[in-house]
């Protein structure tokens, strides 16, 4: 049972990355490029095969221009905190990446209108 729940949260994580990349509008590769780690890592990682240490975890937030704080909450190495945006804000620009309503422009112009609004408090 624990291991399940450990796999549905690296699958999460996973998926979490990857979503954050294609946000970013990165390619695995340039991600990987400017995360230092290998393309064939980072992809096992997106699809919840590897359990990337905290460094790691470091590494990729910074690349995504991510705090590693919300890295590590989506990793379950750190307690959400309900008052923080932070923590919020990748859930919901996750949701405006999976609308199939939008168009890319629309999901680019909305996320980036977003994080306008949580960055001015």
């Amino acid at each position: 049972m624990a291991d399940d729940t450990n796999e549905r949260v690296w699958k999460g994580v996973g998926e979490f990355i990857r979503t954050q990349r294609e946000l970013a509008n990165l390619s695995l590769r340039q991600l990987a490029d400017i995360a230092k780690i290998s393309n064939p890592y980072l992809s096992q990682i997106e699809r919840g095969l590897h359990k990337p240490s905290a460094d790691v975890l470091k590494n990729l937030a910074s690349a995504l221009k991510i705090s590693a704080e919300t890295m590590y909450t989506q990793a379950g190495l750190l307690e959400r905190s309900a008052g923080d945006a932070n923590h919020i804000g990748p859930g919901v620009e996750a949701a405006i990446r999976l609308d199939p309503q939008l168009s890319a422009d629309q999901k680019d112009t909305l996320t980036r209108i977003y994080r306008g609004f949580v960055e001015r408090g």
